[in-house]
């Protein structure tokens, strides 16, 4: 239950957030008026920190409130994020070392330099850091939706609450601001430590306390509809491409990139991504609370109660505040606050990296490595805030969706980054090509799929079935691309070539 020690402990330990923040700065000190040192961190993270820091990606608002959101509404079709997690450290340990030792040879910060430098091409090099700063936009905005889900929860029948979660969301996205302008990557990397701490506490408390008292999952699972139990045949193919796709795209988005390639080396980077399965067994649970919620009456009736348009993204909130103490209701709350808040200030550190590195600076190349820094650092401010406004286009409950229209989008890079690593063959008018076939024909199938409406859904039906629209704007891209390829093979250019000889 909510009462004034849940104020009081969310308060406090918000306080304490902030202040680790800033206080990232004098971690492992470096010249935070390098790009390298503010956004990568010096590439100086060992293998634990890596693990938080990347693992942060993971235990986000989209865990936390749009899974099982979605599981809570729909039911086990939105189980596949814990198979889409699972397979996705097997894709980032075959790409994101390789990617990480040719970054450090060419001094890449982006994966958008990679691009540049391999095609010796800037237009394909600004297509790249293009889509990627979009695709980025949504997933930032699923972080304020878990933000919002928060607040609401806790100030739930007081007068103006409306005004008043506003209010608190920007006062804690200009604190946000301040210590990612300041510390930059490290301050990230000490608060991802100090967020996972509270939500793995948070994740034990919940399924330790709440199946023990309801008598089991059983009793939960009983009370649910069938196709929470099991996956009606309809939905088959689509919890296929939509886990398949996911993971594809997982490390494609900018901020896993960054993080990635702030390592200290290639080995510390793959033994922290072969940890990262301890976050899927977290992920595991948290996609069962919006099934658990059916075992607890008083949280059950409280959500129905709700409007449906926005009920979904408040049960985990609800769940936890009807079967906790109050004092630690403060305590999960704040996880989940925070677990919005520090994903959004890595994006948008990748953000600024792109917008600046691989867009600014082409067309002012004489842009100084202390003015580079200094306008990544202004232009990661005004992202985390653009990011505010771009909440209010999708129903709450469907918060999910911003991170799948963000997969869409940036898996057309797939091509240029991932099969790039591993070929020097790929022709760069034939990526091009394909990059635009893909990112038109995946806008158009999610515009007609929502009747050119609210964004409700991504799956489009197909003679396989429901299918996510990742998966076939993808398909048509990487056809275009390796057909063109065969018929007119591409190469490396002779400086890249050169460098990374035996890489």
């Amino acid at each position: 239950m909510i009462n004034d020690a849940t104020y009081g402990v969310f308060i406090a330990l918000f306080i304490i957030f902030i202040a680790i923040g800033f206080l990232g700065k004098r971690f492992r000190k470096g010249d935070l008026s390098k790009i390298e040192e503010w956004s990568l961190g010096g590439r100086n993270m060992g293998t634990i920190l890596v693990w938080f820091l990347v693992g942060a990606d993971l235990f986000t608002a989209y865990t936390f409130i749009a899974v099982p959101s979605s599981m809570f509404k729909i039911g086990a079709l939105y189980y596949f994020a814990v198979p889409y997690v699972s397979i996705t450290f097997a894709i980032a340990m075959l790409t994101m070392p390789r990617l990480w030792r040719y970054s450090k040879k060419r001094g890449y910060v982006t994966a958008a330099d990679f691009v540049k430098d391999k095609f010796n091409s800037r237009s394909l090099a600004i297509l790249i850091a293009v889509t990627g700063i979009v695709a980025e936009l949504p997933y930032i905005a699923l972080q304020v939706v878990g933000i919002q889900a928060v607040l609401t929860s806790m100030l739930l029948g007081t007068a103006d609450i409306g005004l008043i979660s506003s209010v608190a969301i920007v006062l804690a996205f200009i604190a946000l601001a301040g210590f990612t302008f300041v510390a930059g990557l490290r301050g990230v990397t000490l608060t991802a430590i100090f967020k996972d701490a509270l939500i793995f506490i948070t994740v034990a408390a919940v399924i330790i306390g709440v199946t023990a008292a309801i008598g089991g999952f059983g009793h939960a699972f009983s009370s649910a509809p069938a196709s929470f139990v099991t996956l009606p045949h309809k939905f088959s193919s689509a919890y296929i491409s939509l886990f398949f796709m996911s993971a594809l795209a997982l490390y494609l988005y900018p901020h896993a990139i960054n993080g990635s390639l702030s390592a200290k080396d290639d080995i510390k980077l793959r033994r922290s991504q072969s940890l990262l399965p301890i976050y899927a067994l977290g992920l595991a649970f948290i996609v069962l609370f919006g099934v658990l919620i059916y075992g607890v009456p008083s949280a059950l009736n409280l959500i129905k109660s709700l409007p449906a348009s926005s009920s979904g993204v408040l049960v985990v909130p609800t769940l936890i505040e009807m079967t906790m103490p109050g004092w630690f209701v403060g305590f999960a709350f704040l996880g989940i606050f925070i677990g919005g808040l520090v994903p959004a200030a890595l994006m948008a550190i990748a953000i600024a990296n792109l917008l600046t590195r691989n867009i600014i600076k082409e067309f002012k190349p004489k842009l100084g490595a202390h003015l580079e820094t200094k306008t990544a650092k202004w232009i990661a401010v005004l992202f985390e805030f653009i990011a505010l406004g771009f909440v209010f286009i999708v129903p709450a409950t469907y918060a999910i969706q911003l991170q799948l229209l963000g997969g869409i989008i940036i898996l057309q890079t797939l091509p240029a980054v991932f099969i790039a690593l591993f070929t020097n063959k790929l022709n760069k008018y034939g990526l091009g090509f394909g990059w635009l076939v893909g990112i038109v024909s995946g806008i158009w199938l999610v515009e007609e799929a929502n009747h050119f409406g609210l964004l409700s859904t991504s799956l489009m039906a197909s003679p396989f079935g429901l299918l996510f629209i990742g998966a076939t704007a993808t398909a048509l891209n990487l056809v275009i691309a390796l057909v063109w390829s065969a018929v007119s093979p591409g190469k490396a250019s002779k400086e890249f070539l050169a460098a990374t000889k035996g890489i």
